[in-house]
């Protein structure tokens, strides 16, 4: 009689057929020229901005989180703005050349990736990172989030059957059959496979940076913006409703706290409540924290992620006005005593008081110590001197001006960076890149260097041999004489 198969050897089956399909067509792909690649780029594009509104819906009734109208924009962000800013990029062949150093560097692909993608941005990321592996003559594996399962590999099929109708190898585009955890690590640890994208939780994250496997994640955001006395209170107030807001707060680039200065902080506040927020008392904070921070996993609540005012009052038992968009709370402290100084994706929004830079700018840095550290952070100010100490001393990728933090994190809206829904926290966030990652993250670059002598040192002085010459201005010197 034989032995029944363990799980781990089914996986590890598994995953061996998905990577040997996944491989295959990236043999095919990067044989590719320019044209035909961004002909199918085009192709996939087109798809899934024609299916955007569909695939909103999907993402908002299979997830619970958002709201349709903004995961059509996100859909559209992550189609038309990624596509916009990667449309001319070259990634075939030759990508630039310097005749007069000699260096020429030559686009190669990275072969198989797998693309991990969370629950607050299914349909978008999916379609984000296959337009990325398209554009580099990647093919990639979707692994979606559990919970939002059936629509990720909606938007995966409808850029790949576009792709394939265009000309691109069968099987570039993969999404596993079911979620399975078991499945997902046997492929990030497989020798098969190039790179992996992970977007999702810290824990996540951290399983694809233990792989074994090149991986380009993203730490926590728990994104604080200070507001000096120069700001402009209408615009910051305007920013942060549309941007705190947008999507009932699943951006992991909302604001998360505004650290105003005292002189202008009830104005501003005042100025929030006028425009659709509600200021929590004393006793409606402690209620609010008791729902929205799980206290024994000490993170945020999924009960309250991405949903609305009227869903999250009604579980801390608040009465707010109808209508009301954003609820303000003051946590008093930062650290695990104050639940709300934490990451709260969802239109909660803390406030804290400050007299002056130097204390304001310190307690920005202690919140991005407390979960959001090299990820984003923002300054509202009209003095530069104020904005260049804040971005010498806030360890943040980026760090956003005047602007929006959802919006203006993700390029391409209030700003000209790459558009991307990966944002990279550098060291700090336990990544390797503080940039928005986009196409030019997905190829190797071979670069063909030229001959060009540097005949200062081919030509080096016989004293430089000489054990006496010890001090660096004695070597300096004996290597400058005669050049």
């Amino acid at each position: 009689m034989s032995k029944p198969v363990s799980e781990s050897t089914t996986a590890a089956r598994e995953a061996d057929e998905y990577m040997m399909r996944a491989k295959t067509a990236a043999g095919i792909f990067s044989q590719y020229d320019q044209e035909k690649v961004d002909a199918i780029v085009r192709a996939a594009f087109m798809a899934g901005l024609s299916k955007r509104c569909e695939l909103a819906r999907a993402a908002v009734e299979e997830t619970g989180m958002g709201n349709y109208f903004d995961k059509v924009l996100k859909n559209t962000l992550a189609t038309l703005l990624v596509y916009e800013s990667i449309r001319h990029e070259k990634t075939v062949g030759v990508i630039s050349e310097d005749r007069l150093t000699g260096v020429t560097e030559v686009a190669e692909p990275l072969g198989v990736i797998l693309g991990v993608t969370p629950v607050t941005n299914p349909t978008s990321t999916v379609m984000f990172k296959i337009l990325l592996a398209l554009k580099t003559r990647n093919s990639i594996i979707i692994s979606p989030n559990s919970k939002a399962f059936n629509c990720s590999v909606a938007a995966a099929r409808t850029l790949y059957e576009a792709a394939t109708a265009a000309g691109a190898p069968e099987d570039c585009v993969v999404w596993l059959d079911r979620s399975d955890r078991e499945l997902s690590r046997e492929i990030m640890a497989h020798p098969g496979l190039a790179l992996i994208l992970a977007t999702g939780g810290a824990s996540l994250v951290h399983a694809a940076y233990s792989s074994g496997t090149p991986a380009l994640g993203v730490g926590p955001g728990n994104v604080p913006v200070y507001v000096d006395r120069t700001a402009d209170a209408s615009l910051l107030v305007d920013s942060v409703m549309l941007s705190k807001t947008f999507d009932n707060g699943t951006i992991c680039a909302s604001e998360q706290s505004i650290v105003i200065q005292e002189s202008c902080f009830e104005n501003i506040v005042s100025a929030f409540v006028a425009r659709g927020a509600y200021r929590c008392s004393p006793e409606e904070t402690r209620a609010l924290q008791a729902v929205a921070i799980d206290a024994e996993k000490q993170m945020m609540s999924v009960a309250v992620i991405g949903q609305p005012v009227d869903k999250i009052a009604k579980l801390a038992g608040l009465k707010v006005p109808a209508g009301t968009r954003l609820l303000l709370v003051e946590p008093g402290g930062i650290g695990p005593d104050y639940p709300l100084s934490r990451e709260k994706l969802s239109p909660i929004l803390a406030l804290y008081r400050v007299a002056d830079d130097r204390e304001g700018i310190s307690l920005c840095i202690d919140l991005l110590h407390f979960g959001g550290i090299g990820h984003t952070a923002a300054v509202f100010s009209n003095n530069e001197k104020t904005i260049a100490d804040f971005a010498d001393a806030v360890n943040a990728g980026r760090i956003l001006v005047n602007q929006p933090t959802s919006h203006g994190a993700v390029g391409c809206i209030f700003n000209t960076v790459p558009c991307s829904l990966t944002l990279g926290c550098g060291t700090g966030g336990r990544n390797i890149t503080t940039d928005n990652v986009t196409a030019a993250h997905l190829i190797n670059r071979k670069r063909v260097l030229r001959r060009r002598p540097n005949y200062r040192f081919l030509n080096l002085s016989p004293e430089l041999l000489d054990s006496t010459v010890r001090t660096a201005e004695d070597v300096e010197q004996a290597y400058t004489r005669n050049h």
